[in-house]
């Protein structure tokens, strides 16, 4: 079964997750999981890359860059644009970043080593992204265009609705 990035890279789907329109199946027809994944990505697709943000702050956000691509737990999960993901490969892989996978203090601890001042190497190679179709690349999404129809069903969910799927809204502006 193929898998597919959603919004952002980093976190893969599935297949199944899309409709024969590549749009989100109704929340209700997945795995609580895969639910809360999707929350989350909707929350954070067009948010400012978190280095970009602790650097420049609210003051200055006009001068970050929009996330490309997430890592981490829902609740712990850093997002960050292609000119700082090399700092996050680089404190995960190198300066002991990997003792918090799957942990949700791993946004709370690469910010911390982040705001010390540290940073990848010059020259330290990030991941090397693999576009199918570089040339159809469209423009950063809205949220609701980069995860489809996903907000709308939110809204139009009532609170036993939610109670019975069990999603948790605690960290999420929906």
């Amino acid at each position: 079964m193929a898998k597919v990035n959603i919004g952002l890279r980093g976190w893969r789907f599935d297949e199944e997750v899309l409709n024969e329109e590549g749009r989100i199946r109704p929340l209700a027809t997945l795995e609580p999981e895969v639910r809360q994944r999707l929350l989350v990505l909707a929350d954070r697709v067009v948010d400012p890359c978190d280095a970009c943000w602790l650097e420049y702050g609210d003051g200055q956000i006009e001068e970050c860059n929009v996330a490309e691509v997430i890592y981490g737990e829902p609740g712990g999960e850093v997002v960050l644009c292609s000119v700082h993901e090399p700092d996050f490969l680089y404190w995960f892989r190198e300066a002991g970043g990997d003792e918090y996978a799957g942990d949700l203090e791993l946004q709370e601890a690469f910010h911390q080593w982040f705001l010390d001042g540290n940073r990848a190497p010059d020259g330290y190679e990030g991941l090397e992204h693999v576009d199918e179709n570089p040339t159809a690349l469209p423009d950063a999404p809205t949220r609701s265009e980069a995860v489809p129809s996903l907000e709308e069903e939110l809204q139009e969910l009532d609170d036993e609705e939610k109670t019975a799927m069990d999603l948790d809204f605690s960290d999420l502006d929906v």
